[in-house]
Parts: structure tokens; sequence; C-alpha cells
């Protein structure tokens, strides 16, 4: 018999010029990019100089994501070279509500040297008069248990009953005592507890550590530093339901707190430098996109390594940005990441009449300042367009303008966007709409980001010459794009004819401005061919087949899935049922997404003709519908309102939309129906839907 053949070696793991950045805080002096140190250094100092003014409590307070767990790991680290001084480390927010409170206390117990504790633990013992036969078995349990056992011993003793409770911060204390009084009692021993993340807590876990902190452990020998943000815990933030005691015992936790400072332009300019060369970008980011992540991330160090792993994910993995380079990239993310209910409006089905909310957000924003001119008033051509666009919303122009315009102006915002009043008062934002409009592809940018990127249907792509260097840096690199070993640097293909960038040899240049460019396939109003309708305008009901197919949405497999509520005693509630009706649901992800992750049976159709005939074949349990279909933009409402009427549907109704404005609002409440724009919210819609279900259906009429 042969041999087998021997098989080959495993293949060497292949890795591209790119890598995301972690979010761990800095922890050692040599890794501090942005002059942390230098506190640290200062702040460690005065904790040792105030050993004998313990206990005190010192609030690390800065907003998210400004170096609170750098500052405060750093101190750690300058602390641990200070002699006799011993520190704590507790994440407040990995213990929920009372067990925050046991959680501290214990994590400081288990600093105590196992002595000290044996000795604690006898006292309290004694103290609360046992049985001498309790105090027999307690000492015996104790003599061969470590720390841990220790300290679970010891709070079983101290929290065993309100008694108890009362005494624990004498006992605390006198531990506390033993354990910092060393031999020579100079210096005597200080024990420095880091609290961190209180500030992502709930307020039953803030109060749970505050408790902790000042009934229990305020002895001396204890020093404390909190990382939190003090206005999150303040009266109009986590904690503004507080009463006015707990608000008064809130003030009393912090003798007082240090305010950690934005660090300067230049110090955030060289940690976005040493941000991008981690992440192997840096060839990308000119000096005039490190200024724009600078400004726009408002010297955050989080939100710079959030945005620059987000560039990288970008590159990597998005064909959109071949054709328009890192400018567009990094604005595009800063929307994304800033403002992401008009993100999903720009890169979504809007519903607006055009379907660009970018090119909607500038109208407005000129028509308001037309509505509200004083003076001498705005130019002809300022008139004609702000005619021309309230007549898009069966609106006219006043005249004169005056108190008239701002009228006319609250009626046109109840038909806009809710976001839109907002953001055209806020200049960061509007520069940012103004800078990647003002780019000379804007058009086709606003386009790309709506309907995908070219190329996915096998047409030729071209690559920005914006995306050069990434090509000129990488090792390896062959003119045609790809790098040896791993493949594209970047998501889109480097070989054929238009691989690379402009101007390479065989690549073509990109066309000259207001060259046409190829269209990209509409999606159809109506994506399905209407067949003629009976007299009433609804179709007559057709035999339902179990398992077959519905119109743009795959038949499931198999039995249905039952909902996550089931029925209480003696109800079973078969599989949810639910109607999406949405002209465009591949654009619509967040719908499936949610509804097939609650594990509802889901049916889908494209419009209302076809809703109306799937109802009649199969009441379902709820209808999720869009609003806007092609052009017209009050489809859904009519939808629903149609269905009231005929009694064809009476059950819950969600209108999902990524456009909500006062006007949708109002009309679905006077519908009875939800209505969101986002994830999370139709999540919570749906849920509610789904436990109404699952009651005893008491009255409920059949379907």
């Amino acid at each position: 018999m042969a041999a087998p053949s021997a098989l080959p070696p495993p293949a060497t793991p292949q890795h591209g010029p790119f890598a995301l950045l972690n979010d761990e805080p800095v922890a050692e002096p040599g890794a501090d990019l942005l002059g942390a140190g230098a506190a640290a250094r200062q702040l460690a100092g005065l904790l040792v100089a105030s050993r004998d003014s313990t206990p005190f409590t010192l609030a690390v307070d800065a907003g998210w994501g400004m170096g609170k767990s750098s500052l405060m790991r750093l101190v750690d680290a300058e602390l641990a070279q200070a002699p006799e001084v011993h520190t704590v480390w507790y994440n407040a927010w990995t213990s929920t509500g009372a067990d925050a409170l046991e959680g501290l206390i214990k994590s400081v117990l288990m600093r105590f040297d196992r002595r000290v504790l044996r000795r604690g633990l006898a006292r309290v013992t004694e103290r609360r008069a046992l049985l001498r036969a309790v105090r027999a078995v307690s000492t015996v349990a104790a003599g061969p248990l470590g720390v841990a056992g220790l300290v679970d011993e010891l709070w079983k003793s101290l929290s065993v009953n309100s008694q108890a409770r009362n005494e624990m911060r004498g006992a605390i204390g006198d531990l506390v005592k033993e354990w910092s009084e060393t031999a020579e009692f100079r210096p005597r021993r200080l024990l420095v507890v880091f609290i961190d993340d209180l500030d992502r807590c709930s307020e039953e876990t803030v109060l749970a550590v505050c408790e902790a902190v000042k009934v229990y452990l305020d002895v001396p020998g204890l020093a404390f530093v909190v990382g939190c943000d003090r206005s999150a815990l303040g009266p109009n933030g986590l904690l503004h339901d507080l009463s006015p005691a707990g608000s008064a015992f809130m003030e009393k936790i912090f003798q007082t707190s240090y305010r950690i400072p934005a660090a300067d332009n230049y110090g955030v300019k060289d940690y976005i430098r040493w941000c991008a060369r981690t992440a192997g970008v840096a060839p990308l980011l000119d000096d005039a996109l490190v200024e724009l992540l600078a400004q726009r991330s408002d010297r955050n160090p989080r939100r710079i390594k959030r945005l620059v792993n987000g560039f990288v994910l970008e590159a990597t993995l998005n064909p959109v940005w071949r054709d328009f380079g890192p400018g567009a990239v990094i604005r595009t993310l800063l929307l994304q990441y800033f403002y992401p209910d008009f993100y999903r409006m720009m890169t979504g089905p809007s519903g607006t009449v055009d379907g660009d909310v970018v090119a909607e957000f500038r109208a407005y924003r000129e028509v308001r300042r037309t509505l509200l001119a004083a003076g001498a008033g705005p130019a002809e051509d300022e008139l004609r367009a702000a005619q021309d666009f309230l007549a898009r919303y069966d609106l006219l122009l006043p005249d004169p303008l005056g108190a008239s315009g701002e009228a006319v102006l609250a009626v046109l915002e109840r038909q806009l966007p809710n976001e839109f009043p907002g953001l055209v008062v806020n200049p960061a934002f509007t520069s940012l709409v103004d800078e990647l409009t003002d780019r000379q592809d804007a058009d086709r940018l606003l386009l790309r980001l709506r309907e995908g990127p070219l190329g996915s249907g096998g047409e030729p792509t071209r690559m920005s010459r914006e995306w050069a260097p990434v090509w000129q840096g990488v090792q390896g690199a062959r003119v045609d794009g790809y790098t040896t070993g791993f493949g594209p640097p970047l998501a889109w293909p480097g070989d054929g004819p238009y691989g690379g960038y402009p101007g390479q040899a065989g690549v073509p240049a990109l066309p000259q401005q207001g060259t046409p460019q190829t269209p990209y396939p509409a999606q159809q109003a109506t994506p399905y061919p209407e067949p003629p309708m009976p007299y009433g305008g609804y179709p007559q009901p057709t035999p339902y087949l179990p398992g077959q197919q519905q119109a743009g949405y795959p038949a499931q497999a198999g039995p249905p899935v039952p909902g996550p509520y089931p029925a209480p005693g003696l109800y079973p509630v078969p599989a949810f049922d639910v109607l999406w009706v949405d002209d465009q649901p591949d654009r619509k992800g967040v719908v499936r997404e949610v509804l097939e992750g609650l594990g509802v049976q889901v049916r889908h159709e494209p419009d209302s003709r076809a809703a109306a005939r799937a109802i009649q074949d199969r009441r379902p349990d709820l209808v999720v519908s869009d609003i806007s279909r092609g052009r017209d933009h009050t489809a859904g409402f009519d939808m629903v309102e149609r269905f009231d009427q005929d009694g064809t549907y009476d059950g819950p109704v969600i209108f999902c939309t990524i456009r909500q404005s006062p006007e949708r609002e109002e009309r679905a409440a006077g519908l009875g129906a939800g209505l969101t724009n986002n994830g999370p919210r139709l999540r919570e819609l749906v849920l509610a839907a789904l436990q109404d279900r699952a009651r005893p259906p008491v009255d409920r009429p059949p379907a």
C-alpha cells in the first residue's frame, strides 16, 4: 500500500497594511501621548502627602472619552512607587444595584492582610455576643480559610441585620487602623481606592456605591478617587429624579474635584498622527484632514480613535470610496457619527420629492432665511426660489413677509423632518454639510451613498487619484494595485484594465466635470405588476397555501418560529404573524433585522393592494408599513385609513419611516399607530404588540 502523501504545511497568516486601534486606557507613563503623565505625577504626590487627612473622596471629572480612566491608571502607576501606599481598582459598571455596595466593600477588605481579617472577624463575633458554641464554630471555620473566605465570613457577620450594619463602619475602621499602623508607624499605610465608570451606571448602582463610600468606608486610612462626569450625576443628568435629601447626600460625597482639561491643539494633532500611523493610514491623512479631525472631534481621544477606526473600516470594506478619496470618507463619517438621524435620511429612502435630503435641507435653510428676513428684504431670485420650494408643500410665500413669514415657516417645519429646525442653527453641522456639498463630485457622491457603488454589476470601475499614497506606501505593491501576499489593501479589485488609480498605465482618466455618468438603475415606485382590480378596489380572497413564498420575501423554512412571549396559563399562542408593507424592503434592513431577531413570522408585500390581498388570506397580528412609496408621500397612511374604513384590518400598526416629522407623528397618532425612524424604538413597539397578543384572548373578535 502506497504511503499517503505528506500534507502541505499550514499557511502563514497574511496581514494587510491596516489595523484597528483599541480603546484601552493608558496604563504606563511611557504610553502617555496627551500630557496626562505630568498631571498624574502631581495628583499622586498630593494623595501621598494627604494621607493624614483621610478619609476623603476626589472626583476625576471629565466627559465621555476625555481620558478619566487613563489618568487614573497613570496615578495608580505612580502610587506603586510610593512607600506604604496600596491601591484597589473597582469598576462600578460591573455591578448592579445593591450588589455594588457589597462588591466595593469586599474589594476593600480583600486588600487587607489575612491576620488582620482573622482578628477582625473574631472581634465582630465577640461584639455581637454570640453563644460560645457559635464562636467556637466560627473560629474553627476561620482557621483554614484564605483571604477570600475570611472576607465572605466577615461580610456575612457585618451584614446579617440592621444592627450589624450599624456597627459596620466601626468594625471596618478598626480593620483599617490595625492594617495601616506599621511597626514604625511612619509613614502610615494608605489605601487608595479607584472607582471607575460610575457615570455609566444606573441610579440604584450610583447610590449604592456612594453609600458604601460615605457610610461604611469613610474611615481614616482610605482615600477614594472616583472617575465620573459630574454633570451626568447632577440633577439634570442620571440622578434627575433624586429627592432633595438624596441630592444633599450626593453633595457630601466628593470633597473636591479635578476637571481634566482638553488637550492643546498641537498635542491632539500629534495624537491623531500617532493613531493614523498605528492604523496604517498616515499617508492618507494630510494636514488639512488632521486639522479637521482635531476640530470636529472636540479634541476627544476616544472620538479620535473611533473616527480613525471608522476610516480604516470604510476604506477597506466599502467600495463606494474608490471614486472619491479620504476627504469624502472623513466628512461622511463625521455626519454618520455625530448626526446619525440625518445620515440615515441622507443614505436611505428619505421620502423627499427628489430623494435628496441634503438638497432639501440646504434649500430649507435658504427659505428660512428668506421668511425671517427683515430690513431691505431678500433679492428677487431668493424670493422666486423660496416660492418654488414652498409650493412643494402646498404653501404660498406671504406678501409682505414679516410676521406672516414666521407663520408660514412654522407650518413648513411641521412637514419637514424633526431634526431640521435644530440642525439649521448648528454651525458645526451646516459647515460640515457645506464642505461635503462644495465638492465638485458632490452630486455623484450623494447618489452613490444612497444607491451603492458602481461596479457591483460587473461594469468598469475607476479609482480616485487621492488613494495613490496607499498603493505607493504599501510594501510589495504592484502597479495594478495589488500587494503580494494578502491581496488588495482596499475594498475594490486592483487588477485588470481599471485597477489602480487614474493616470497609471492602462487606467483611463476620470471624466471631466459635467460628463454624464452611467446612471444607476432607479428602483421603480411599484416594482410588482398590479392585476386589474374588481369592484371596490380590493381583490377577492385567494386561498392561502402554507409555506408559499410571498412576493419580495423568502419563504420561511420549516414550521413558524414562536414569539418570545408565550401566553400564560392555558392559552397557547401561535407564531406572531407580521405583515410588512414596503416598496423598498432591501433598503430597510433595520426592519428585517428587528423582526427576524424577535423570531416572528413575516410576510412581505410591496403595496396597498397586495397587502389587502394578504390580509384577506390571513389576518396578521401586526402590520408594519412604510409611509412614502415612489412620489406618493402618504401611501402608508392612506392604506391604513382605507383598511379601517372598510373593515379590512383594525389591529395594531407601526409606521417605520426614515423621515419623521411633526405632521406625520400627529397623523400616526390619529390612526392609533406607532411611528419610528430607528431600530431600537421599532423593537420596543413590536415587543409591546407581542405582549398584548400573549394575553388571554378575552372578547377578541375572530380573525
